[in-house]
This record gives C-alpha cells, sequence and structure tokens, in this order.
C-alpha cells in the first residue's frame, strides 16, 4: 500500500521473488531452505527448491551429510552435500521438459554457488536476481561479471545459517 492508501502491485523482480520464497517452503535441508524461479519474458518456466536427488533420503529425515572445504587462503567452511541446490534443480526441470532457459532470469535466495554460476552461465541465463549474498559470493560474482550476466541483490545482508 502507498501512503494514500491505494495497492500497488508488486515489481516483476519483487513477484518472482515471493514465488521463490514460497517455493523455499519445500526445501528439505534446514541449513538453506532456498527456492529458484526462472523467468523470461514476465513468465514463469520452471521453479526447484533445495532436496536430496529423487528417491534418496532427506537431510530433514536423515541428517546432514557434511563435508569440509579448505580454501587457498587457509579458512575451512562445511557444506552439506546431500541435497542437490535449487538453481540445480530448477535446471533440471527445465531440461526435463524439454524448456529452453536461454536469455533468461533466474531468482534465488543467496548468491549461487561457483557450480551452479557454471552451469547458469552454461545454460545461456543473462541475469541472476539474489535475496541476499552469500557469505563467500566473490567467485561467482567474478565469473558472472566475466560472463556478462547481470548480478542483482534485493538486499546486500550476508545470509548466515548454522556450521557455516
Amino acid at each position: 500500500m502507498s501512503e494514500s492508501g491505494r495497492y500497488i502491485r508488486p515489481s516483476w523482480d519483487d513477484y518472482f521473488m515471493e514465488v521463490a520464497d514460497a517455493i523455499s517452503k519445500r526445501a528439505t535441508c534446514d541449513r538453506g531452505r532456498s527456492g529458484c524461479v526462472i523467468a523470461r519474458d514476465k513468465q514463469l518456466l520452471v521453479t526447484g527448491y533445495v532436496g536430496s536427488p529423487q528417491g534418496l533420503p532427506h537431510c530433514d529425515d536423515v541428517g546432514h551429510q557434511m563435508k569440509k572445504m579448505i580454501h587457498e587462503d587457509g579458512h575451512v567452511t562445511q557444506h552439506c552435500v546431500r541435497t542437490v541446490h535449487a538453481e540445480q534443480n530448477a535446471i533440471c526441470q527445465a531440461a526435463k521438459r524439454g524448456i529452453s532457459i536461454n536469455g533468461a532470469t533466474l531468482y534465488c535466495r543467496m548468491t549461487p554457488c561457483r557450480t551452479c554460476a557454471m552451469l547458469i552461465i552454461n545454460c545461456g541465463i543473462v541475469r541472476v536476481v539474489c535475496e541476499k549474498r552469500y557469505h563467500s559470493a566473490e567467485e561467482s560474482e567474478a565469473m558472472f561479471k566475466q560472463a556478462g550476466i547481470e548480478l542483482d541483490y534485493v538486499s546486500e545482508d550476508v545470509l548466515k545459517y548454522t556450521e557455516q
């Protein structure tokens, strides 16, 4: 609502981010319940959320499968590797259904990881809109810049979650 009390429709970015938020409620890993929407020409094409591969156990049911990663500068981060990321699942849905996502915009909860960024680049996605920054987003941000992919953030906040 505006100050005059008149209803204001959400922008297309706000609309698709709200849909991505709704999709995230299906996620099966409580470390980063995330949803993703891929849209083109103001039309939703596919969605995805964080979850284990079909037929495999979910974090919510059996716990996390944590792996530590040692970075070049020596700092260590932990990642749950039981799940497929929301961006990856959305891209898989497009492939399974024969939907071209070339020229599309991807909406997601946080800066895509390095692997997701590479997939996004190769799929021909031209813009990525993130709700927040990921705690180690620099590599993905640099790849998007080099590939000419527009990257926008709704908030400059860094997403925090347990066992980061």
